[in-house]
């Protein structure tokens, strides 16, 4: 389907398309921001999603090859026009009236994005999380933030032969898989010497959801720590509360569950893959400080969905490119392209393109075909021994490779 096919879809947009071609005052182009126009903004983010590239190939890692694909589902938010609070609510208060939430979804072994969805900003990642099995193939790894934990959700992972990677929520009750009796886990925690633990639970109390993980205990720095309890101490006195000993005693380690088999990714490696997170991360930076998703002067629904949907094509087009040429250079020399300095590559462009666009798509297309590959050297991530990227420590295939796991068997 062509822009052409696009602009068939929706009429009435015609005024707009013509917009492109010629000069507007700005009241005239403000008005053309309709429902239509919202709809054509969509359907061209869709068909910019849908476009695979059918020679796209993977991330070769010994590790990763067990997964079909690794997904990384996150949000972002950004406060908008107070206009706009009957449409996307905020929390009000000391919090913005009107807030923009965006759910997104991230597959890392292809680099693409898999999907947009715009929400109010007190919409809680927890109420999105029943939607996640829908998007998951057998054989898929999800990896999730603490906000989107969900003992139903897991369930229904495990239950159709996917994997999950996920922080602990402390609340959550934990039982021995033999004697299905609760356990201790302060009391255990306490006793341990080692920096690196696993053992078998029971997830949850409900029966009907309850599942069978690895419980991953990873010891953190006394600064860390610290830090956390900072922190505990700090929420806890804003809400009238003080911190249990359990929860103060408990910053001393990174608890993670995980269904994924250890001879899969061994105790040591489950932090490390749970900071491929971080890949998500990034692509919100850039949204927000190359694309400036975040910033918009209007009060107007229409306009603000079309200039996010005009940003998020941009982002998927970049991201298309990266990935492309990150996989090829990770596959054959084991280097990497940064995310970050490609965004600003072609920000630094940015006035080119739009004028060679103006003028003709295919000029804006030769134009990039022959700029990219010039920049690629720029772009390259500096790879140093004692800072060994994430994806560099999975291809390593251990972060301590000499120290032993120690294992604890309830």
């Amino acid at each position: 389907m062509t822009v052409g096919q696009l602009g068939m879809k929706h009429p009435s947009l015609a005024g707009m398309v013509e917009a492109i071609r010629v000069s507007l005052s700005r009241e005239a182009m403000h008005y053309r921001f309709t429902e239509n126009a919202v709809a054509f903004m969509k359907t061209c983010v869709e068909f910019v999603l849908t476009q695979k590239v059918s020679t796209m190939a993977q991330l070769q890692t010994s590790l990763l090859k067990h997964f079909k694909r690794i997904l990384i589902f996150d949000s972002t938010s950004w406060d908008i026009s107070p206009k706009l609070k009957d449409v996307l609510p905020g929390s009000g208060g000391e919090a913005s009236d009107a807030n923009c939430k965006m759910q997104v979804c991230y597959e890392y072994k292809r680099g693409q994005l898999s999907f947009f969805e715009l929400t109010s900003g007190i919409t809680p990642d927890g109420a999105y999380t029943a939607h996640l099995p829908g998007h998951l193939q057998r054989g898929d790894l999800i990896l999730f933030d603490l906000g989107y934990f969900n003992l139903n959700t897991f369930f229904e992972i495990n239950a159709m032969g996917a994997y999950f990677i996920s922080r602990l929520s402390l609340g959550i009750g934990l039982f021995n898989p033999l004697s299905c009796l609760p356990l201790d886990l302060y009391g255990i925690l306490k006793k341990l010497k080692g920096n690196v633990h696993q053992m078998d639970v029971i997830v949850g109390s409900n029966k009907k959801t309850q599942v069978i993980s690895r419980l991953v205990c990873l010891r953190v720095s006394p600064k860390i720590a610290e830090q956390r309890r900072r922190k505990l101490r700090k929420n806890s006195q804003k809400k009238g509360r003080t911190p249990s000993q359990y929860h103060l005693s408990l910053a001393d380690w990174t608890l993670m569950i995980t269904n994924v088999p250890s001879k899969w990714v061994p105790a040591e490696m489950v932090r490390i893959f749970y900071m491929l997170r971080w890949q998500i991360e990034l692509l919100f930076k850039q949204l927000k400080t190359v694309l400036c998703i975040h910033k918009s002067n209007t009060g107007r629904e229409n306009r603000l969905r079309c200039e996010i949907y005009g940003k998020l094509i941009v982002a998927i087009l970049i991201h298309r490119v990266h990935a492309e040429i990150n996989i090829r250079l990770w596959n054959n020399n084991k280097k990497q392209l940064s995310i970050e300095k490609l965004y600003k590559r072609i920000q630094e462009r940015a006035f080119i393109i739009l004028d060679l666009l103006l003028i003709s798509l295919q000029k804006a297309i030769d134009y990039l075909r022959t700029e990219i590959p010039r920049l690629i050297n720029s772009c390259l991530k500096s790879s140093q021994q004692s800072r060994r990227s994430t994806l560099e420590i999975i291809e390593c295939g251990s972060l301590y490779p000499k120290k032993p796991i120690m294992l604890y068997t309830p």
